[in-house]
């Protein structure tokens, strides 16, 4: 573990040199502990994969008290009851928005059933938010899924795409240009900023894939234009 300065208003509280499930709980859970017992001086902290970037106002608290103070939370970390969500996001696969389905089934020599199969087999957990606002970066594709990223970027990405870029999976907030593979869409808006909680996920919760065919996805996309709900957590 190691406590770092990120310019003069931040630290950086690095737990690990590698990205897996027990260091990140560990992150989240510090900063789950950070926001029900907060520290004078404390003005955001933010999650990801392998550290936690913890911002400050300097004319309340100094750097070192501070990492002090982190150093001594993380020793009483309670991360076996660091609250998470679960989320079930109906997917449609393939179509205009999953332009590289067919072809990634036949760079993993397997058909496309499979691969939706594997796909929506798996738990993820949402290892962080960033890139764009509500962007869930997905721990725990299956390996056989495990793709590199395009050489060349498309420019025009809908939001709501279902992607793999490398080991992880991702689900477009907002359109925009991504170098990653698509497979598919799903109705479900990531970020709202209508709602009271503009980010539909938190670092932490958990996320499984339903395929539904085309007209239920239409279906689906019509109730979330008329302003519904169609996606709520669950508490394990």
């Amino acid at each position: 573990m190691r406590i770092l300065p990120a310019g003069d208003q931040a630290l950086t509280v690095e737990l690990s040199d590698q990205v897996d499930d027990a260091t990140n709980r560990r992150v989240i859970a510090l900063a789950e502990s950070l926001a029900a017992r907060p520290v004078d001086g404390i003005t955001e902290t933010v999650p990801t994969y392998r550290s936690l970037l913890v911002c400050y106002d300097p004319a309340i608290v100094r750097a070192s008290a501070l990492a002090d103070t982190l150093a001594e939370r993380l020793a009483s970390l309670d991360v076996e009851h660091t609250p998470s969500r679960h989320w079930t996001v109906p997917v449609f696969y393939g179509g205009p928005a999953g332009m590289d389905l067919e072809e990634l089934a036949r760079m993993k020599g397997i058909d496309v059933d499979e691969v939706i199969r594997l796909h929506s087999g798996a738990e993820y957990r949402v290892y962080m938010i960033g890139f764009a606002p509500g962007f869930a970066y997905l721990g725990g594709l299956p390996e056989i899924l495990h793709t590199p990223r395009l050489t060349t970027p498309r420019q025009h990405i809908v939001a709501g795409s279902i992607g793999i870029g490398g080991k992880q999976a991702s689900i477009n907030s907002l359109a925009g240009p991504s170098g990653w593979r698509f497979i598919g869409r799903t109705p479900v808006q990531l970020f709202d900023p209508q709602r009271q909680e503009p980010a539909l996920f938190r670092a932490g919760d958990t996320v499984r894939f339903e395929p539904v065919n085309e007209a239920e996805f239409e279906r689906l996309e019509a109730r979330v234009a008329a302003g519904e709900t169609i996606a709520e957590p669950v508490l394990p």
